[in-house]
């Protein structure tokens, strides 16, 4: 079991209110965000503030911890690539019961120390999205060359020639009429015809 230290980022001390049933402590305390907050394609970068709203309860199992956590958010748009920000708001709550409950899924006080560090990750990262966008309607890349099309919503190839049809656009030349005979009667016999 680690010691938890009471001078670390996100762990706070609860001797005031701990197993004093009823009574509570409210804190706001800005903190930096630590390494690898975050999904793949975006997160919270690693030293940016993260302002915590916190309601600290004694209840008979434990505390109870209620709140908000502020963060900035950067990563990438998944359709064009370009770089996003935003700030993004969280709820939060947790019961921290009291040394000697043998439940291994609880978070646990030690030495009526609490660590809010996995509380915040797994919040923090279960309400960011799976597919962050720059504006909710971006357009993304042009599937051909990789143009972003929010730069040029005009942005156009021309008709692209499926090469197993080359031969036959090489028979109408640019005249909407094939070649080697007139519209009305065709390009004329073939060998097995009467003529």
């Amino acid at each position: 079991m680690t010691t938890l230290d009471s001078r670390a980022p996100f762990v706070l001390d609860t001797h005031e209110i701990a197993r004093r049933p009823g009574t509570q402590r409210e804190l706001t305390l800005s903190e930096k965000a630590p390494a690898r907050m975050g999904v793949d394609m975006l997160g919270v970068p690693e030293g940016s503030d993260i302002d915590l709203e916190l309601r600290l309860e004694s209840v008979m199992e434990g505390i109870l911890v209620t709140g908000t956590a502020s963060v900035h958010t950067s990563g990438e748009c998944v359709r064009c690539l370009r770089e996003t920000d935003g700030e993004m708001t969280v709820d939060l709550q947790e019961l921290y019961v009291y040394e000697g409950d043998e439940d291994d899924d609880l978070s646990r006080l030690e030495r009526d120390l609490l660590d809010l560090e996995p509380v915040l990750r797994d919040a923090v990262v279960l309400a960011l999205p799976h597919n962050p966008l720059c504006v909710p309607d971006c357009p993304g890349l042009c599937p051909e060359c990789g143009a972003r099309l929010a730069d040029d919503p005009e942005h156009t190839h021309g008709e692209a020639v499926d090469p197993r049809w080359s031969a036959l656009s090489q028979m109408y030349e640019g005249n909407d009429r094939p070649t080697g005979g007139s519209e009305a009667t065709g390009p004329g016999p073939g060998p097995d015809e009467e003529k």
